[in-house]
């Protein structure tokens, strides 16, 4: 049988008395009661604070100020009656302070008897500033207590600027009066800095010159300083390089003296000379070539004539029967060619274990050879080359002398030059000191009336001169200068919606809780049948998957036409909750089909975790780091999130995260389910003799 079929059987069970018809109504309604009652008692609590008592104590006595009489308290008092807020019930301050402690009043506002007079004392000379005096007790109720403060920080703020109105009223009256004795105390100080202004003028000439002769005087001084330094490094440069030369000339020309003569006669010898070495030096290298390539071979023929003679020996010589007169010779030229043999392999080792120096030996006789011939080409003119470096030395060494001597000349000039330009600098800073103390004089005289007669402008100018329209204007808006503009993206209209998507889901998950108190989570049927494991998990998930579609229709039917849920995306929020549905009825189902008894426990507990950690009220960063950290596991996260873009507004991007989710929690728990199944096919002494059993 399939898996619809074994569903539809099971839900056929309910319909066979009106016990079972009972528990299938008691399920379809019990979400009801779970959403729909808690989101029915918070809808809209903050729209009935005019329901809630609190005591209201006016004990202002008033107060007069420029002539007016000043009532702040009972100001306020008429328009916190008139107003929404709370339910205000004028009453003395010892039944308000009873009212608050034994709960008859919320809280309680009181008026001080001075109230008006503080606030009237902002324009005498010791301003005061007034107090509201609001007490709360916690034990009656904490939210409240938190919404009077946000009220009373309005009534505060509300009370400050209407005090700041008539305060500033006042002051922008007699901005008037001093507008006109201003203007007039500005004309009388014109007609006195004109005068004074042409000889300020006159002084700032004579400074600007002076000012600009001084930086000149400065700079010639300074470039005279910098010539002078230079030329000192200079007059000791050259006479350095004049030593120079001066010796050189002086063992250029020795030189010349000594070598000179032997230069010019010798020539012819020094070229033939020369000539004579590059030959030897290529013969040489000829020579070591030769060596290098025929040692090998006179070594090797030098053993081999050894060893012929050595054979001849010991033929004519070692045999004692047949004497040979000849042995004593034949002796001595074995040991001579033995002895030749030994010299030509030593020469042999020495040539081929030597062969790299012998090779730098071939590339200095190389170089040798090239330096002779060169000098032997050069020769012919040795002693003109000579006599023409000695000439151009002897002429470098006057020129240094004549350069070391000027150097000595310009460093001297330039040091009376600049120290006649220090005292020029000198004159024409003090010639401009006093130029600028007279014009400084002069400036400060100038400066003063003109800025007297310009203060005196632009105060005048700076004092308005409002009339009443303006006046009025301006002081409501110094009153209240910042006014709060909200944009509010996806508001939701009121807190029953903003909790709706916390609600529901909690609402679903009970759903499905109790359904598996009276279906089993695996179909009985199919298990005796022995069907497979999928088969049964289906079997036994499709039942409570269906009352979960009609709860659902239930709940939101009954929130949107009974309670007035308005939601952005009504048709997609229902379709996801049914998604939600089958999720919800997925996991439960495991638990019980897992953990028997016991997971209806752990379906409770779940609840709880997920409850804490969904960030459903107050933000989860808010939570403790414990639900922090579960809060991206659980499926209730994931689901609050998602209704929330749908009932409110707001981008789908959360709304697909959860869609796929909840399809993979789904399909997970449902494969556990078919492993459980596979499980219970087995007995077992455990399902024989469970421990505990609900």
């Amino acid at each position: 049988m399939r898996s619809p079929k074994l569903a539809a059987l099971e839900l056929r069970r309910f319909g066979r008395g009106a016990l079972p018809r009972a528990a299938l109504v008691a399920l379809l309604v019990l979400p009801l009661l779970y959403g729909a009652l808690y989101l029915w008692s918070f809808w809209d609590p903050y729209g009935r604070l005019d329901r809630i008592p609190v005591a209201l104590v006016n004990e202002d006595t008033g107060a007069r100020a420029d002539g007016k009489r000043i009532t702040a308290g009972d100001d306020i008092a008429d328009g916190l009656r008139d107003s929404d807020t709370f339910d205000w019930r004028e009453v003395s301050a010892d039944e308000a302070r009873r009212g608050v402690e034994d709960g008859t009043y919320y809280l309680s506002l009181t008026l001080p008897a001075d109230f008006s007079r503080r606030i009237a004392s902002s324009s005498g000379d010791s301003p005061e500033t007034g107090a509201l005096r609001v007490r709360t007790n916690d034990a009656n109720n904490y939210i409240v207590g938190q919404i009077s403060r946000t009220v009373f920080g309005e009534v505060r703020r509300a009370a400050s600027t209407k005090t700041a109105r008539s305060f500033l009223d006042r002051i922008f009256v007699s901005f008037s009066d001093i507008h006109g004795e201003t203007v007039r105390a500005a004309k009388g100080a014109d007609k006195l800095s004109g005068g004074i202004g042409k000889a300020e003028q006159g002084s700032q000439d004579l400074a600007d010159g002076l000012a600009d002769a001084r930086k000149g005087s400065g700079k010639l001084s300074k470039g005279l300083k910098d010539l002078h330094k230079g030329a000192g490094d200079l007059e000791d440069g050259s006479g350095k390089v004049a030593d120079g030369t001066r010796r050189l000339a002086e063992k250029v020309n020795a030189a010349d003296a000594e070598v000179g003569p032997f230069l010019k006669g010798n020539e012819k010898a020094i070229g033939d000379t020369a000539r004579f070495v590059a030959d030897s030096a290529g013969r040489l290298r000829g020579d070591l070539d030769a060596l290098q390539e025929e040692a090998p071979a006179a070594a090797k023929d030098a053993r081999a004539a050894s060893a012929t003679v050595a054979g001849v020996h010991k033929a004519r010589c070692e045999d004692p029967a047949l004497p040979d007169p000849a042995c004593a010779d034949l002796r001595k030229a074995r040991d001579a060619a033995a002895t030749a043999a030994g010299v030509a392999g030593d020469v042999s080792t020495l040539v081929t274990d030597h062969r790299d120096d012998l090779d730098e030996l071939d590339g200095q006789l190389a170089t040798l050879e090239k330096q002779a011939r060169a000098l032997a080409g050069r020769a012919p003119h040795l002693s003109e080359d000579l006599e023409d470096a000695v000439t151009r030395i002897n002429q470098l060494n006057t020129g240094a002398g004549k350069v070391a001597a000027g150097a000595k000349k310009l460093n001297k000039g330039l040091g009376t030059a600049e120290t006649g330009a220090r005292d020029l600098d000198k004159g024409v800073g003090e010639l401009k000191t006093g130029a600028d103390d007279l014009h400084g004089g002069l400036y400060k005289l100038v400066g003063g009336s003109g800025e007297l007669a310009g203060g005196l402008h632009d105060g005048a100018g700076r004092i308005p001169d409002y009339d009443k329209r303006e006046r009025d204007l301006r002081t409501e808006v110094m009153a209240d200068p910042v006014r709060l503009v909200s944009d509010d993206l996806h508001k939701a209209p009121n807190y029953g919606t903003g909790f709706a998507p916390y609600f529901i889901p909690l609402s679903l998950w009970v759903g499905a809780m109790v359904a598996y108190m009276l279906i089993a989570p695996m179909n009985r049927r199919a298990l005796a049948a022995g069907a497979s494991a999928w088969r049964i998990a289906l079997a036994g998930w499709l039942p409570v998957v269906a009352i979960g579609v009609l709860q659902t229709v239930a709940l939101m039917s009954v929130l949107h036409w009974g309670l007035g849920l308005r939601m952005v995306r009504a048709a997609g929020t229902v379709g996801f909750l049914f998604l939600v549905t089958a999720c919800f009825a997925a996991i439960v189902q495991w638990l019980n089909a897992r953990f028997g008894a016991a997971g209806r426990i752990l379906v409770l507990a779940l609840l709880m975790l997920q409850l804490t950690s969904a960030g459903g009220t107050y933000p989860v960063q808010t939570s403790p780091p414990f639900f922090n950290a579960l809060h991206p596991f659980l499926p209730m996260s994931y689901v609050v999130e998602a209704l929330r873009r749908l009932v409110t507004g707001g981008g789908l991007g959360p709304v697909w995260q959860a869609c796929a989710v909840l399809t993979a929690f789904t399909a997970g728990a449902l494969a556990l389910t078919a492993l459980s199944a596979r499980r219970r096919q087995v007995w077992t002494m455990e399902r024989l003799h469970p421990e505990l059993s609900l």
